[in-house]
């Protein structure tokens, strides 16, 4: 039960991500707020992605303490009494757990890729050529269709005969206009103003007879010239030329007779049956290259860059140089985003460098830092 604590301790630690930074005060740098909350959001989920991975590691360190069990006793008890904090830390820098690749050794060695036989020749027989003729067709009749003969012959036939078509023409007609009269001519009073004109007594007022003129009105209407009327024309009859095949000679079978045929072949005859000759075929060796492996991975303290010591310049210059490596690490922003800790993984992956975070010694592979 206590051995299992131990373990269950030892696979503790290695789960955590302990960072721990020593600062000597501020560092005088000033960013837009949110720049610094992008920043800080890729942090956190490059933090998530790291505890996965960690986590994906103890599952194989677990399978490692079960084969292993007195290894991993020893481990546990070294992580328990071990470095909590990072050893010789230095002040303005930031620390944590990061998995260290196990280390392999090449060797190579010479096994038989494939042995000692014997290889058996057959001396095939020996023949002598024979002219010789064979028959390949015998004598037979050939029936030969003869097809019937045409001969194209063209004739005038009727395709619609001569009929009458009745052709209606309409009345013509021709537009007239005329006066009416609307109104005849009238005489009225109207007020007048001279002294010629009759006087109301009633009313003092001058009173002038006025004739008016007749009104009339202009109508327009249409006049019968000439009524509607109905002909008969003729349409003529409508032939057409047809061209068509007349047999002249009908089909008949012609016999013809096919004479044999023959062919002169050159046959083998056996002059000395086959043999057998036996070679021997030493072995063969080929050099094998194996990879035996050094040391485990583990976890171990190391330097990293986190948001205390990161600067957007710091960061362009990952991303350049990343870039200038072959790992795309998207856009060149001064944003330590998920494409550029992927690119970052990506390099340390391949260069057997610690991995889980952004350490000081992939910066110097990089070049990014000195």
């Amino acid at each position: 039960m206590k051995n299992r604590t131990l373990i269950s301790l030892s696979a503790l630690a290695l789960v955590t991500v302990v960072s721990g930074c020593a600062t000597t005060g501020g560092d005088g740098r000033v960013m837009e707020l949110e720049k610094e909350l992008q920043m800080k959001e890729s942090a956190l989920k490059n933090t998530r992605e790291e505890n996965d991975f960690l986590a994906s590691s103890i599952e194989s360190m677990k399978a490692k303490m079960d084969a292993q069990p007195s290894a991993i006793m020893s481990m546990a008890h070294t992580d328990s009494k071990g470095d909590l904090l990072p050893p010789n830390a230095k002040p303005g820098e930031c620390y944590a757990r990061v998995l260290i690749p196990a280390t392999y050794q090449t060797t190579t060695k010479q096994v038989v890729k494939s042995e000692a036989t014997e290889k058996v020749e057959v001396i095939p027989a020996k023949y002598d050529w024979v002219e010789q003729q064979v028959l390949v067709k015998e004598a037979s009749e050939k029936a030969t269709l003869v097809p019937a003969r045409y001969e194209w012959t063209t004739e005038k036939v009727l395709v619609e005969e001569a009929s009458e078509k009745l052709i209606t023409s309409p009345a013509v007609y021709k537009t007239v206009s005329e006066q009416v009269l609307v109104r005849p001519a009238y005489t009225t009073w109207k007020k007048g103003r001279g002294p010629i004109e009759k006087v109301d007594n009633a009313t003092g007022e001058i009173m002038c007879l006025v004739e008016m003129p007749a009104e009339y009105k202009t109508v327009t209407r249409q006049v019968e010239v000439q009524s509607a009327r109905t002909e008969a024309a003729v349409i003529p009859a409508q032939y057409k030329q047809v061209k068509r095949q007349v047999m002249v000679e009908p089909p008949k079978m012609v016999k013809t007779t096919i004479p044999a045929e023959y062919k002169t072949i050159r046959v083998k005859k056996l002059v000395s049956g086959p043999n057998e000759k036996r070679i021997k075929i030493p072995a063969v060796y080929t050099t094998v290259t194996e990879q035996a492996q050094v040391s485990d991975s583990s976890l171990e303290w190391r330097s990293i860059l986190c948001e205390t010591n990161t600067t957007a310049d710091v960061v362009r210059k990952i991303q350049s140089a990343l870039d200038g490596k072959g790992y795309s690490p998207g856009k060149i922003d001064g944003i330590l985003g998920q494409e550029t800790m992927a690119a970052v993984k990506r390099y340390q992956s391949d260069n057997k460098l610690a991995m889980g975070q952004l350490t000081i010694e992939t910066l110097r592979s990089l070049g990014a830092v000195r």
